[in-house]
């Protein structure tokens, strides 16, 4: 079940992405993450893990490879909202549930992050807060890239924290 944030760590999270948003945007050309149409439905603060397993390439060595997320998204009084996990999938306290596919990405304003991504909506299921949401929006990343210290077992497990917004539009 979901539940709320203290307010000390809903404090740190907001100033966190404060700070992100208050840097300059990263708009390389032809890398637009806008929905096509929609209106927003709410914007949503994400604390969480992107989770990695440490697999072989097919040259034999040894890395991370991103496997799903983990987090749990924010309204603006720090209420528990929605839970983000694998597929990638978004689901609400009232049980709806979108699954999403990426239809384009560009780098995050924050250096050593994950990148910004729209994402179109092809799952739903239950009538809810999320039965209606065609487009997401994941923007002002702050960190979930790979584990810096290498891998060095087969299917070992790594996680790398992050900080995000979602914007969420029916």
């Amino acid at each position: 079940m979901l539940r709320n944030i203290s307010q000390a760590s809903f404090a740190t999270i907001a100033a966190a992405m404060l700070t992100a948003c208050a840097m300059p945007p990263a708009s390389p050309p032809g890398a637009s993450i806008d929905p096509p149409q929609g209106e927003r439905v709410m914007t949503l603060t994400a604390s969480g893990v992107q989770n990695y397993a440490c697999e072989l390439d097919a040259q034999g060595h040894l890395g991370w490879v991103f496997k799903s997320p983990q987090a749990t998204l924010y309204d603006a009084s720090g209420h528990a909202a929605v839970r983000h996990g694998a597929g990638p999938s978004w689901e609400a306290e009232d049980g709806s549930r979108i699954v999403g596919r990426v239809l384009a990405q560009r780098p995050s304003e924050t250096a050593a992050s994950i990148p910004q991504l729209l994402l179109e909506t092809h799952s739903t299921s239950g009538n809810g807060t999320l039965s209606a949401v065609r487009y997401v929006q994941r923007l002002h990343t702050v960190g979930g890239l790979a584990p810096a210290a290498a891998c060095s077992t087969e299917h070992q497990a790594g996680s790398s924290p992050y900080l995000a917004n979602y914007v969420f539009y029916r």
